[in-house]
């Protein structure tokens, strides 16, 4: 059963691409309007907008979930409850396509809300104490973008239609809203730390998760929503996303957990897509969005044979010796992080190489510059520690007998494919006009050096041995080690309590802490003898105060 359904959503990409390249070429269109009802004035109509872009994401989404479904065949083979499971999966696939398919800000709620519940049922899938935590702030982080999609309801009722892609102008309030749905969504500063903890899911659905369907889904609001930017707002989202891709490099280059290293990739190439979009460049930013989906979803699936083989240890440390011991999925593996580094003539070049150029040929100040090329250092430094630690360094532990004649295996196959030529056939398909890039030498080769300098230090990270006693270095590993500690952020008692205090007086009795229990708060504190010297100030604090609300009255 569940083969038939890999074979099917396989034929759907497949069915979905060809109609791609057919909108893509005639430029064609479809709008369908169903009206759902009609209240006065205001119409709830539900419409589906099809185009080359919606079809192309399909076409991907489809096409990772088929490899995902034949992977997890095997992978969750002796799970008692595999069905609910591939059900979930079901579920997961469909609030994607509702979310992508209408411009209609209630069907992107239905799509919106079904991802954040869908993905909070698949990350507690293992019913364990780490689990629970992870599902738990996945969920509350992705009720922030929620509550904006809800209130901006409310805002487009202003102009009696929820259908924003008809709009010429908004104002910058509702694009703040937008921005903030977004961000929670892609994992951006400040809302960071639940794209780590998200990797306490099945590998499977990591791969899902990370590759093209829940992260992504900001990112292809931002792109729909492009047009209707303004500068203020695109400077403080490219700001957010150059300090995300920082610091999720950073942190990946001191990470040991294997999963959590390709999920911090994830979150730099998000910031990296966002910072595109705050380019104006949009279409390249899609670009960028569906060759990383290849790639990415690869390198989860073989992480997990890998773990799987390694009796489920995510230890970088404690895995060595695959180039022997599984040489096919090394060369996978190793094909995808080079694809993610940028390797000439793979799909990640085609898509990086242009935003790095593009980029470059913008004026933009010293820090943002040195952000983005610091970023694309780092990225190949752990990469390169990541390829050591599992190819090169010579310890290993424990090994599972690998059996190569698996699901698991063939699966993979169709995405190495992608993951080599799909970029370079995008890149015919949608920028077919060649547009030359000139630069000054210097310029252009900038980023080979940074290649050079990440490759250098990711080699001496791994050979690095850290010592407990020299504290400083160990501090600086747990620093990065906690995302520059912003978990922590959400688990601050103090913040918490405030947090409380305000719900409570917003819910009960607002109205009397602004008057009588103010007043009362400050008789009290002026007929307190200790602090004599402000009671004229406290005085007169009240008469203003009073005299503001004779005059709002």
């Amino acid at each position: 059963m569940f083969f038939i359904m890999s074979i099917y959503l396989f034929l759907m990409s497949l069915l979905t691409s060809i109609l791609t390249i057919m909108f893509l070429l005639t430029n064609f269109k479809i709008i369908i309007e169903w009206n759902l009802m009609s209240i006065n004035s205001m119409k709830m109509i539900y419409i589906m907008y099809l185009d080359w872009m919606s079809l192309m994401f399909f076409s991907t989404i489809f096409l990772i979930s088929s490899t995902v479904i034949l992977y997890s065949i095997n992978y969750m083979s002796m799970d008692m409850h595999i069905k609910r499971f591939m059900l979930l999966i079901n579920i997961f696939i469909m609030s994607m396509i509702l979310m992508i398919i209408s411009p209609n800000m209630i069907s992107i709620l239905i799509g919106w809300d079904g991802l954040g519940l869908s993905s909070y049922c698949l990350v507690a899938y293992y019913l364990n104490k780490k689990s629970f935590n992870s599902s738990m702030v996945t969920i509350l982080m992705n009720r922030i973008g929620d509550i904006m999609i809800l209130i901006l309801i409310g805002l487009f009722m202003k102009f009696g239609s929820w259908n924003f892609m008809f709009m010429k102008k908004i104002n910058s309030m509702f694009f703040i809203f937008i921005t903030l749905a977004a961000i929670t969504k892609s994992a951006q500063i400040p809302f960071s730390s639940w794209l780590p903890m998200a990797m306490a899911a099945p590998t499977p659905i990591s791969s899902l998760v990370h590759s093209s369907t829940l992260v992504t889904a900001g990112v292809y609001l931002l792109i729909r929503f492009n047009y209707l930017m303004n500068n203020k707002i695109m400077y403080m989202i490219m700001i957010l996303s150059c300090l995300t891709m920082f610091i999720a490099n950073f942190s990946a280059n001191m990470e040991f957990d294997l999963k959590k290293i390709i999920a911090l990739s994830t979150l730099s190439q998000l910031g990296l897509m966002i910072m595109t979009i705050s380019m104006n460049y949009p279409k390249l930013s899609f670009f960028h969005l569906i060759t990383h989906a290849m790639f990415k979803s690869l390198l989860f699936l073989c992480s997990g044979i890998m773990i799987h083989n390694y009796f489920n240890m995510q230890d970088i440390r404690m895995m060595s010796f695959t180039q022997m011991n599984m040489p096919y999925i090394n060369l996978i593996f190793n094909t995808a992080s080079l694809s993610l580094c940028g390797m000439p003539f793979m799909s990640g070049f085609y898509s990086k190489d242009l935003i790095i150029e593009t980029f470059t040929m913008n004026q933009f100040n010293w820090m943002i510059f040195f952000l983005m090329f610091m970023s694309m250092g780092l990225t190949i430094s752990y990469t390169s520690r990541l390829i050591f630690y599992l190819s090169m360094k010579n310890k290993m532990y424990f090994y599972n007998f690998y059996k190569s004649m698996n699901l698991m295996n063939y699966s993979i196959i169709m995405l190495v494919m992608m993951t080599l030529f799909y970029g370079s056939i995008l890149n015919w398909l949608l920028f077919s006009s060649l547009n030359n890039i000139f630069l000054p030498k210097k310029l252009k080769l900038l980023i080979y050096l940074f290649l050079m300098m990440g490759m250098i230090s990711g080699m001496i990270l791994s050979k690095f041995k850290l010592k407990i006693y020299e504290m400083m270095i160990y501090y600086y590993y747990i620093f990065n080690n906690m995302m520059w500690f912003l978990p922590n952020l959400y688990n601050n008692k103090k913040l918490l309590n405030f947090n409380n205090y305000m719900v409570m007086h917003s819910d009960s009795s607002w109205m009397e802490l602004i008057s009588s229990k103010f007043y009362i708060y400050l008789m009290k504190l002026l007929f307190n003898k200790k602090i004599y010297r402000l009671n004229f100030f406290l005085l007169m604090l009240m008469l203003t105060h009073f005299i503001i609300i004779l005059m709002i009255i």
